[in-house]
């Protein structure tokens, strides 16, 4: 059983051995020579980091297709370094799995019954994928990593203290969000610089996830205190967009980092307590939740609507739609209708109930499905599978050696969240949440050993974890 489990998650795969057997491998490094006398690739690391952070910095703030001019700029830039490369490293398993889905994706466009739509869909794809590349190639540095990720979370506090100004002194709704009939239809929801309280939801489920490492990965007292800061005002303004989605994507995020940090610590407890600290970390995440609910009225009302199904106005919308949605499904389930939102918006309203137009399926896992079919969804679910294994896996070496890996607990339990939120919505489709979706997946595989034998120069140390 455990041989199949590692065959599944490619835990055993010798990588060096694909990559001496691969033909496309061979497509790495015939520029080794040019990059050896080039002046601008002396600086590729730091021009790597720049052109990372300013995707993740100006991604609040300007247009998508300013975002998408970053997003090229980082993919000729990745293809670059690649064909300049003279390590060879840096594949993992993840890489494999995205490039197989990647591989479907284009299948699925090329049958696809609208194949100019899908094909804008499939370049959108094709640049979060290489940014995924390029990002996991960076985060492999640690100075590097805590550098893109602190700027990363500077950027969510303008965000979030903007999103709490907006509480404070009041925001005008720029869509129908709540039910007009329901208890909570006068309420103030945030949305912040993005627009949208459930988009700006999404977006801070990795920056609670990553503020909440940074308490622990930076060492220093003032750093400490800003890190925290941080999380309470990420915190904070996450609640007030009252996105039941994004709360749930808050609960799960918050208790897997917690039941993570358990985990790391629980070597450094009595054996006595041991057997008890996660059942009292379970204990008490849902007395703390319990009582949100039962004190808080708007907490409880919006909770409480979740159970309403088709009395509530926004469970009467989503349910409609995943039924069009399985019906889209039914009539394409080997390889779907193409990738991209432009594709679902050209098949979408042939299914249709009337009166209920959507732009996505509010669902990822049905997005996933649609769009590329069972065999998408399979390849999707296994990404996933390896992903979350390759974090298990490397946050237990790392406690084995004493190397500290909070920001890869982060990586987890942030993808976890977004996860969950992406059960009743589909924010993925914009640029500021794909974008941090992939971040977090380049998070993961950064860990990965690039060499069995040299691990220490791949893995981080306590002290080049810390940061700040």
């Amino acid at each position: 059983m455990n041989s199949v489990w590692q065959q599944l998650t490619l835990s055993d795969l010798h990588l060096p051995q694909w990559r001496g057997a691969s033909y496309l491998y061979r497509l790495v490094g015939p520029l080794q020579a040019w990059r050896r006398e080039s002046w601008l690739l002396q600086w590729a690391e730091p021009l790597t980091a720049l052109m990372v952070s300013l995707v993740l910095i100006l991604a609040p703030f300007v247009s998508t297709a300013l975002i998408g001019l970053l997003l090229v700029a980082c993919a000729a830039f990745w293809v670059l370094l690649t064909l300049s490369d003279s390590t060879r490293v840096g594949v993992t398993p993840i890489h494999l799995l995205v490039l197989l889905y990647w591989s479907i994706a284009t299948v699925a466009t090329a049958l696809s019954p609208v194949k100019e739509e899908a094909a804008k869909g499939l370049i959108k794809l094709t640049l979060y994928l290489l940014l995924f590349a390029l990002s996991a190639r960076i985060l492999r540095s640690p100075r590097w990593r805590n550098v893109i990720l602190t700027l990363f979370l500077l950027t969510s506090l303008i965000v979030s203290v903007y999103g709490l100004r907006q509480w404070f002194f009041g925001a005008t709704a720029l869509a129908t969000w709540v039910d007009p009939t329901s208890t909570t239809a006068k309420l103030t929801r945030v949305y912040s610089y993005l627009g949208n309280p459930n988009l700006l939801a999404g977006y801070l489920i990795p920056a609670v996830a990553l503020s909440m490492a940074a308490c622990f990965s930076w060492q220093r007292w003032v750093p400490k205190a800003l890190a925290l800061t941080m999380f309470v005002v990420n915190s904070a303004c996450l609640i007030l967009t009252f996105s039941r989605g994004g709360w749930i994507g808050f609960v799960v995020c918050g208790f897997t980092f917690l039941v993570l940090l358990v985990y790391w610590y629980s070597v450094r407890l009595p054996m006595a307590w041991r057997r008890w600290a996660l059942p009292v970390l379970l204990a008490g995440s849902l007395g703390l939740l319990a009582m949100a609910i039962l004190f808080v009225e708007p907490i409880r009302d919006r909770v409480f609507s979740i159970f309403l199904g088709r009395k509530d106005s926004s469970n009467n919308f989503r349910i409609n739609v995943w039924a069009a949605v399985i019906e889209m499904i039914r009539d394409r389930p080997i390889l779907g209708i193409g990738p991209g939102n432009n594709a679902f918006n050209s098949i979408y309203p042939l299914y249709a109930r009337p009166r209920f137009t959507a732009l996505s399926a509010y669902s990822i896992f049905l997005e996933v499905a649609v769009e590329t079919g069972l065999i998408g969804f399979s390849c999707f679910i296994w990404l996933l599978v390896v992903t979350f294994n390759q974090g298990v896996q490397q946050l237990k070496r790392s406690r084995e050696t004493g190397n500290s890996s909070f920001w890869l607990m982060a990586a987890i339990a942030a993808l976890l969240g977004m996860l969950a939120h992406g059960v009743v919505d589909t924010v993925w489709y914009r640029p500021q949440i794909s974008t941090l979706w992939w971040l977090m997946v380049a998070l993961i595989a950064s860990y990965y050993p690039a060499k069995r034998h040299l691990v220490d120069s791949t893995v981080s140390t306590p002290q080049a974890d810390a940061g700040a």
